[in-house]
C-alpha cells in the first residue's frame, strides 16, 4: 500500500462480508473502526507507517478480540 489516500478492500472478520473501506495514511498511525455493510458489526481497523521500509501496513480484526 502506498502513502496516500488509497481505497482498501478488507473482509469482516465477524461475517466474511467483503467490504470497502477509504484509508488515508498521510496522518501517521491510526487506530479506527467502521461498521461491516452486512452485518453491522464494527471493524477494528489499525493503521501503521513503517517510515524506514517506506510501507503502510494495515490490521484488521474484531472489536472483541484481545491482544495479550
Amino acid at each position: 500500500m502506498k502513502l496516500g489516500a488509497t481505497e482498501q478492500i478488507i473482509s469482516c472478520p465477524h461475517c466474511g462480508h467483503h467490504t470497502r473501506v477509504q484509508i488515508d495514511s498521510s496522518g501517521g498511525d491510526q487506530e479506527f473502526f467502521e461498521d461491516c455493510s452486512a452485518c453491522c458489526s464494527p471493524i477494528h481497523l489499525r493503521l501503521h507507517i513503517d517510515e524506514l521500509e517506506q510501507k503502510v501496513q494495515l490490521f484488521v480484526d474484531a472489536d472483541d478480540e484481545q491482544n495479550y
